[in-house]
């Protein structure tokens, strides 16, 4: 070995990707040992760091080409010994000045003089932050402000974020392409406004307001009147996710969901307010969009909404059915607590996405308007590939035994279903169609009655959902 090139050996490295590999070769000779920490550009730590900062000084010391770094506090006691604070971002900064990647999560004891360290990191392009309730907008607008390349910010659950003057100031530098905001209290739909120029170049906008807080945050007049004003050109926009929100006719997101025309995925989870002409609206404009995701809320209590058709119906799936070609991906859901009456999409809507889109995999949760007949119809889906069916309550043994009968079925995954025995499955049983069957929590089908079912087979039973 000491006579291969270095260029070879580092080819060789390479090729390890499992870091307990990489660790294990690396312990094996001083020359791979010099290689392999020249060669590590990410870094996964946490608890086991400690002392803090003297670890990190290490670890940086020794992979000096550090640009992904995720620490991760998960499940922290203060008996694990001190977390990563200001000194030891500071190091970082100092240490790793290739850095791009940073994920920071339960990282409770940093604060915004930590970040103002960060922001001396000029290749940093990406920022998660996920729980860390010391840090302020000020803080996240001085690392904006000094990372200039930045552009996927993620922030979930930084309770003390509350100033906007960030997100103004991205709005205005053009360079964001990938935000997340979940459950940031303060941080409302309206807020969003202030992205100004910033909508042209997102890709990606995962916004998600606490459920506990849903109604606590409401449109301005000022907000609404800039909303319906400014124009807000999405041609960029790839994937809109959006749970909990507030979708007030032809204001907020409400103006966002029509224009995104190069739109790939859309989830909106228990978003208030959203309307068939939305969704309509949303069909013609994004041609290429390849997911979606619906579930339907059932507190249609905001006064701001009583005067507007609330429910979705099957004039959206037409809508999507007829202008999305390459839709692949579909899954539809129901809140706990919603009656079938309320169940606004039909058997006909959802076959209608079934048979003139290539839907290749199929979701349904709660969704009491499919049943026997609906299985009957999948035996015609040339392109379903997944199948999975929550609390779907109307089928019985009679239509799942034609799970057999879907030409290119190779998962199917069943929760929840009362409906489906044993029998059911028996045309399964030995054929070995499926690559994977899961089945959890579904009463009357039994451990031994999935044995044989698939080439890779899941059973649980917990039964406590249902008293």
């Amino acid at each position: 070995m000491d006579n291969l090139p270095a260029e070879l050996l580092l080819e060789i490295l390479g090729r390890i990707k499992r870091t307990t590999d990489r660790n294990s070769v690396s312990l094996t000779c001083k020359r791979f040992h010099k290689l392999d920490n020249g060669l590590r550009i990410s870094m996964r730590v946490g608890c086991g760091l400690h002392p803090v900062c003297d670890a990190l000084t290490a670890l940086c010391n020794r992979f000096h080409n550090l640009e992904k770094v995720e620490i991760i506090y998960s499940g922290w006691m203060s008996k694990l010994g001190n977390q990563l604070d200001d000194n030891g971002l500071l190091i970082l900064s100092r240490c790793c000045p290739l850095l791009k990647d940073l994920t920071l999560s339960y990282c409770t004891f940093i604060t915004d003089a930590g970040l103002s360290y960060l922001a001396s990191c000029s290749k940093l392009t990406s920022l998660k932050l996920n729980f860390a309730p010391r840090i302020t907008g000020c803080g996240i607008l001085s690392l904006v402000v000094g990372c200039k390349a930045l552009s996927v910010l993620h922030l979930i659950r930084c309770l003390s974020v509350s100033s906007m003057e960030w997100l103004e100031y991205l709005g205005k530098h053009e360079m964001l392409e990938d935000l997340c905001i979940k459950n940031c209290r303060v941080i409302g739909e309206g807020d969003l406004i202030k992205l100004g120029p910033t909508w042209r170049k997102l890709k990606r906008l995962q916004f998600e307001v606490d459920a506990n807080y849903r109604y606590m945050k409401l449109y301005d007049r000022l907000a609404v009147d800039r909303w319906q004003k400014q124009s807000i050109p999405c041609e960029n926009m790839l994937e809109l996710c959006l749970v909990n929100c507030v979708i007030s006719p032809g204001r907020g997101l409400a103006c966002v969901i029509g224009k995104c025309k190069n739109l790939e995925k859309i989830h909106l989870d228990m978003c208030v307010g959203v309307r068939d002409c939305d969704i309509v609206c949303l069909a013609q404009k994004s041609s290429n969009l390849r997911s979606i995701s619906l579930r339907v809320p059932s507190d249609f209590s905001l006064p701001l909404l009583q005067n507007n058709p609330l429910r979705l119906t099957d004039e959206s799936l037409k809508a999507v059915a007829q202008n999305c070609s390459l839709l692949d991906t579909v899954r539809l859901s129901f809140s706990d607590g919603e009656f079938p009456s309320f169940s606004s999409f039909t058997l006909n809507g959802i076959l209608m996405l079934i048979q003139m889109c290539p839907i290749r995999e199929l979701a349904l949760d709660h969704v009491y308007s499919f049943d026997d007949i609906g299985m009957q119809a999948l035996r015609s889906a040339q392109h379903l590939q997944i199948l999975e069916l929550v609390r779907c309550q109307e089928i019985t043994d009679d239509g799942m035994q034609l799970a057999s009968q879907i030409p290119q079925l190779c998962t199917l995954r069943l929760r929840k279903c009362l409906g489906v025995t044993d029998d059911g499955l028996k045309p399964l049983v030995g054929s070995y169609k499926l690559d994977l069957l899961v089945v959890e929590d579904c009463p009357q089908i039994s451990e031994r009655g999935v044995q044989g079912a698939a080439k890779s087979v899941t059973f649980k039973q917990d039964l406590s959902w249902m008293y």
